[in-house]
């Protein structure tokens, strides 16, 4: 894991990935989420009508049940039974017809589900289908919901099982189950609306139960009827009792008509509707697991996961070409690079059409072709100051210098003259030990003035009558560091190529000084034999050009200025180094340009 996170913040293809993946993938999510929440919703709700609309189609077969049941109520205006319980008396005939009567509308109206019809005046004396003609042996009033209905004529009781009393049966016959649903009204005087009696149709409520059995919710899901506080009325017989709802639960919420709503108390959350049932007040309850309910939205749902998590897979895929396209370059590139940062400069790219990574190759190339130039330069340029440096370590030890100096010598010791020959020893040893200088390459202008002053003070007593000199440089600048035979090869050259040719004495000065405080100028004046315009001009370009060096200093031997010239360039650059002007048979100066440099010198 913790590689990965290094490679994820490390590889600019990892980040890349990274980048399209999160860009791609929370919208992909987002979008699952919100078709998920709205698919949910909209079969949810789908889901809740369809199963309204069986719950009310289930209350309208009750309310249908009830209303052809209730055609049976016609009875209270048929003549014959006012008659009979109007009258006090028994009468066979009219008997036998009210019988008669309730066959007829048996077989008209198919009444299967009718288990028994019985009527009853106020006098207790009554009549039956199974009994016949009967007598109560108590006051139908002492019935209470024959009580109820002589408060309130124009009722119509249906009384389910659970509410009925032993009463009900009012010629004393008893159902062996007991499951009988009884629809009670009263029988009115026609003119007088005055309520004779009572009619009692006894109703199997198989036919109920076998109406909830066909309507189902889902796969489990079941309906039931219950009253109006929620009480279980009829049932499917398959069904326990823990399986319907508490009529504590459902009580509060049975004040309207219908209604739906999620039980989420029970272990796996419920889907409850319920609606009433216009005959009769009765709740229809139907119940489920909201899991079934919602199971087409619940397919979508995987549907959707599997649709999101494929289209991340693609675009992972996807992602993974395009940026192993896209930094294959830069990855050539790098390796390019890192060959390169090694030494090895034949690294070089092969650009591949015209875009920024392109340019961006060949950028690299035009810099390694740039590198090695200036490598190739470098080296040139080492090069040169090595041979500038041999030259310069030649010069120290010039023969033809040194064998001259102990001629002098030599030829002073046998003249007698020993206080010259200790000045002379003296200044060859001081001029030796200024060159070598401890193998140290810059040296202080002081150091390399008294260099030039003991070579003067040498060449001075071999060339006694022709040479003199004067050195005049700001104390100032004496701890400022100056390359080292700097000075020397410029005053050996106007010894030899300006005064040794005068035909009178010459004299040597030797100035220094700083201008616009960035450039320090050393100057050699002699009033030799000069130059002319010609010849002057012949030695700049000389100077100045960069042919080969050893043409060069062939070219302008006898000068030997052109080792002085290469060793200032090669080390402080082009804009310094020798500046010369000459006046034939009078004067010639070179001043010798160097950056101002604050410092010891190493």
């Amino acid at each position: 894991m913790k590689k990965l996170i290094q490679w994820s913040l490390s590889s600019l293809r990892a980040k890349m990935l990274m980048m399209f993946v999160i860009l791609t993938s929370i919208p992909l999510l987002i979008v699952g989420l919100i078709s998920y929440q709205k698919s949910f919703n909209t079969i949810s709700a789908n889901s809740k009508v369809a199963t309204m609309l069986v719950a009310d189609q289930l209350a309208r077969d009750i309310d249908v049940l009830f209303q052809d049941t209730n055609r049976l109520l016609e009875l209270d205006k048929n003549p014959d039974v006012l008659k009979f319980l109007f009258s006090q008396t028994d009468s066979y005939d009219d008997a036998k017809q009210i019988l008669l009567t309730i066959d007829i509308y048996r077989k008209t109206y198919k009444y299967d589900d009718v288990l028994n019809i019985s009527m009853v005046n106020l006098y207790g004396r009554g009549i039956s289908e199974r009994k016949g003609v009967f007598a109560l042996h108590q006051n139908p009033l002492r019935n209470p919901h024959f009580k109820h209905l002589m408060n309130h004529p124009d009722d119509i009781l249906i009384i389910p099982p659970s509410d009925a009393s032993t009463a009900d049966r009012l010629d004393g016959f008893q159902y062996p189950q007991g499951n009988v649903i009884s629809i009670i009204a009263t029988v009115k005087q026609q003119i007088t609306h005055e309520v004779i009696g009572f009619i009692v149709i006894d109703l199997s409520d198989e036919l109920v139960n076998k109406f909830s059995e066909n309507f189902t919710i889902g796969k489990t899901g079941y309906f039931y009827v219950t009253d109006e506080t929620g009480t279980p009325i009829f049932a499917a017989p398959n069904l326990k009792r823990e399986q319907l709802l508490s009529p504590d639960v459902l009580a509060p919420r049975l004040s309207t008509i219908k209604d739906s709503f999620v039980q989420s108390g029970a272990s796996k959350p419920n889907f409850v509707i319920f609606t009433t049932s216009v005959e009769t007040g009765w709740k229809v309850v139907g119940l489920a697991p909201l899991q079934e309910i919602v199971e087409d939205a619940h397919e979508i749902r995987q549907l959707i996961i599997f649709s999101v998590g494929l289209s991340i897979l693609f675009i992972f895929g996807l992602y993974i070409f395009i940026t192993k396209r896209l930094t294959r370059p830069i990855q050539v590139l790098k390796n390019k690079m890192r060959q390169a940062a090694t030494g090895y400069l034949e690294a070089k790219v092969t650009p591949t059409g015209t875009d920024e990574l392109a340019d961006l190759g060949k950028s690299f190339n035009t810099m390694i072709e740039n590198i090695k130039d200036l490598l190739e330069q470098s080296i040139r340029e080492k090069e040169h100051i090595q041979k500038a440096e041999l030259r310069t370590l030649q010069a120290q030890i010039n023969p033809h210098f040194l064998y001259n100096t102990l001629d002098s010598i030599i030829w002073m010791a046998e003249s007698g003259k020993n206080d010259q020959v200790i000045q002379l020893v003296l200044a060859l040893s001081r001029f030796f030990r200024i060159s070598l200088s401890k193998g140290r390459d810059w040296i202080t202008i002081k150091e390399e003035l008294e260099h030039v002053r003991n070579y003067l003070v040498i060449q001075q007593m071999r060339y006694r009558d022709i040479l003199d000199y004067e050195i005049s440089v700001d104390p100032s600048l004496d701890s400022f560091p100056i390359l080292k035979m700097t000075l020397q090869p410029l005053v050996e050259n106007a010894i030899y190529h300006g005064i040794k040719n005068k035909r009178s004495k010459g004299l040597i000065r030797i100035t220094g000084h700083i201008e616009n405080d960035r450039i320090l100028i050393i100057r050699i004046e002699d009033n030799g034999i000069g130059m002319n315009e010609n010849t002057l001009a012949q030695l700049q370009e000389r100077l100045n050009s960069r042919q080969d060096e050893q043409k060069s200093s062939e070219t302008i031997d006898g000068f030997g200025l052109y080792n002085v010239q290469q060793r200032v360039r090669l080390y402080y650059g082009s804009e310094f180094g020798l500046h010369i002007t000459s006046i034939e048979n009078q004067m010639t100066t070179i001043d010798v340009r160097f950056p101002v440099q604050r410092g010891e010198a190493t």
